[in-house]
């Protein structure tokens, strides 16, 4: 699968209740090709959370460096609004699997003549059918990522991709951004906590595939 090869291992972090009341963070890489990513199981207890003096906006924004990323990043809540990256419509050049198209071809072997414009206006139709646009909306990550929010990509998932129906948009890329995620180690007064660089696998195209 296309995305297996592009898609790079993504820090996936879990938690785990000891058998001694110990509460802990693992990080566990994990390849998956499986996106956009699930929503990760977190500890309930609030000790676990950055502290006001955790979130200093400057002390952040100099971790992160230029890892910041306005365009997929924010630290307040953003407008709930959808965006696709193609206005749901395609742009660039045609396909060449759609351009080729020789739409003189029947089943039954006969040829039928087909005009230039209407071969045109048909390739277009097809091409605006099948084309599989990225849909992002924003994510709240919660207050143990920063930036909290993330704008996460989706593939169009409306109707089928393909005439006859059938096939569906799944992801081909993904683009990787990077988080601060708050880290926890030890016992609950004894623990030690700080802020990582983790990667976020964000899709950033799809394809009309079975």
């Amino acid at each position: 699968m296309a995305l297996s090869q592009t898609l790079l291992v993504y820090v996936f972090l879990c938690v785990h209740l000891g058998v001694s009341s110990q509460h802990y963070l693992r990080l566990r890489p994990s390849p998956s090709d499986h996106l956009p990513v699930p929503d990760l199981k977190e500890e309930p207890d609030p000790e676990f959370d950055p502290r006001e003096q955790d979130l200093v906006e400057r002390t952040l924004r100099k971790k992160l460096g230029s890892n910041f990323d306005p365009n997929f990043m924010s630290i307040s809540s953003p407008m709930s609004v959808n965006h696709s990256d193609t206005h749901m419509k395609p742009h660039g050049p045609m396909p060449n699997e759609i351009k080729k198209l020789d739409l003189t071809e029947t089943p039954y072997g006969k040829r039928v003549k087909v005009g230039k414009k209407a071969r045109r206006k048909f390739l277009q139709w097809l091409w605006t059918y099948t084309h599989c646009p990225v849909v992002y909306t924003w994510k709240d990550l919660g207050v143990r990522f920063w930036p909290r929010y993330m704008k996460e990509g989706n593939c169009f998932s409306e109707r089928s991709c393909s005439f006859p129906e059938g096939m569906s948009c799944k992801p081909v890329k993904s683009i990787n951004k990077i988080f601060l995620r708050w880290y926890c180690q030890g016992f609950l007064k004894q623990k030690y906590c700080t802020w990582i660089q983790v990667q976020y696998p964000i899709i950033s195209e799809c394809k009309c595939s079975c």
